[in-house]
């Protein structure tokens, strides 16, 4: 659709107005005033709110349209306009009208009306009315009619994490039993195990990918576990937690269509004050992920070093060749799966000491950092998820073992000598190993072994 013009070739424009003024804006746009509003002011230039947030809203204004069009609430075929226009967004065909900065002021209330706003213009095109005319859809009075960005803007963070919670927890699965199947593959490969990086005793390679796949075994048991605490919401209690506003028979309504259209066990809050004001639930999920990526990059890190050489270093095992590594060292491949998932990792971490300090800094009934938290959080979740599956399929199922560098760098080292303490003490082996080189020294033992046997 071109630009529509007035007759004298002017851009088209429409005016709306709040409580501090007016603004024109283009009479195409599907924003309204409080969306330009808030991206003059948080003109961060860095990144718009994660559309799992924004679809995680519609999702919300949905349940809430189609409860009171059951409730027979508000003028005729509002509603049913609202339901359409809500789905449509959903279809992902308005991803571009959410222009808000993903860090803003003010507890997330610039999502929120961004979120009304659109849906609001897009019922009013349903209607066959010009974008603005809220007289008769209303962004506040209709699309958010009981509710209060203190109670939507908690409720959509809780929804996407439980969404993305879930594919992830699927791909730690899938993660889980591609290192039990190398665990089974290499079982029979002997190698030298290491402790500080130095020779310690011999372990073979199916025992390593056996340890990977126990711990991340119990960070897809956490994160399956932690959906529990998400799924209470505050919905219906708007402001504080106390239903100001907002009738009684669209809060119990409200949650129950909330259920139908995301699939989520969701259930009211005991007590919603408490979700309204309180973050630890984030901070629980988010140290949780922490958790996951300290295991991913402890797994990525020894990859990289089994990996390394081709000749001077251990050479254990070979990641798949992927691309070029080097721009004047011909023929080098870095191990770069490893080393993205390291990085996403430590991202993570980091985004974990973002939600702990914006959790602790609420007042009262309201957190006002919900925005970082928001951000963060589903930017962890969004990273995780994907680079886990790229760990899996590019790395991990990839990978071979090279049994007979693993065989060279056994028989190289002292990995035997713990094994004769037992019958000769630990005083008498070091002597041994400290004076005579690897074959030479196990020649000794046995010789000595034998004759304290005898």
């Amino acid at each position: 659709m071109g630009i529509e013009r007035d007759a004298l070739g002017e851009r088209a424009m429409r005016m709306e107005r709040d409580v501090l003024g007016e603004k024109a804006l283009d009479r195409q746009a599907v924003y309204g005033i409080n969306t330009v509003r808030a991206s003059e002011n948080f003109d961060l230039k860095h990144k718009r709110v994660n559309l799992n947030l924004i679809y995680a809203v519609v999702k919300i204004k949905k349940a809430a349209a189609v409860t009171y069009q059951r409730l027979k609430v508000g003028k005729e075929g509002v509603y049913e306009s609202i339901i359409i226009a809500c789905d449509k967004i959903l279809a992902g065909g308005y991803a571009n009208s959410f222009i808000t900065e993903a860090l803003q002021g003010g507890a997330g209330t610039s999502t929120n009306m961004n979120v009304n706003e659109v849906i609001a213009n897009l019922a009013l095109k349903e209607m066959g009315r010009n974008h603005g005319d809220y007289d008769i859809v209303h962004p506040l009075d209709d699309v958010n009619r009981g509710q209060s960005t203190n109670d939507v803007y908690p409720t959509a963070i809780r929804i996407a994490a439980v969404e993305q919670l879930r594919e992830l927890s699927d791909g730690c699965a899938a993660l889980q039993q591609a290192l039990q199947q190398k665990e089974n593959e290499y079982q029979d490969v002997k190698k030298l195990g290491r402790t500080e990086l130095m020779d310690a005793v011999p372990v073979t390679m199916g025992e390593e990918f056996g340890a990977y796949a126990q711990c991340i075994a119990r960070d897809r048991w956490r994160l399956y576990k932690v959906e529990e605490r998400l799924r209470q919401v505050s919905i219906g209690g708007t402001a504080v937690g106390l239903s100001h506003n907002a009738e009684k028979k669209y809060r119990f309504g409200v949650i129950e269509e909330l259920r139908n259209i995301t699939g989520i066990g969701l259930a009211a809050a005991e007590y919603p004050m408490d979700i309204t004001q309180n973050n630890d639930v984030f901070v629980e999920v988010s140290g949780l992920l922490k958790a996951l990526s300290v295991n991913l990059l402890k797994i990525s890190n020894d990859l990289r070093l089994m990996n390394s050489g081709p000749y001077g270093g251990l050479s254990e095992i070979r990641l798949a060749e992927l691309q070029q590594g080097s721009s004047i060292m011909p023929g080098k491949v870095n191990p770069v799966i490893p080393e993205m998932v390291m990085q996403c990792s430590m991202r993570v971490i980091a985004n974990d000491a973002a939600i702990t300090m914006a959790a602790e800094r609420g007042e009262f009934e309201l957190n006002a950092f919900g925005p970082l938290i928001a951000d963060s959080l589903l930017e962890s979740l969004q990273l995780l998820k994907e680079a886990v599956y790229l760990f899996r399929t590019k790395c991990i199922e990839l990978l071979s073992a090279d049994r007979e560098q693993c065989a060279r760098l056994l028989a190289g080292s002292y990995a035997f000598a713990a094994g004769y303490i037992r019958n000769l003490g630990y005083d008498t082996v070091s002597k041994v190993v400290k004076a005579h080189p690897p074959k030479e020294a196990q020649e000794i033992l046995d010789r000595l072994e034998a004759e304290s046997l005898e």
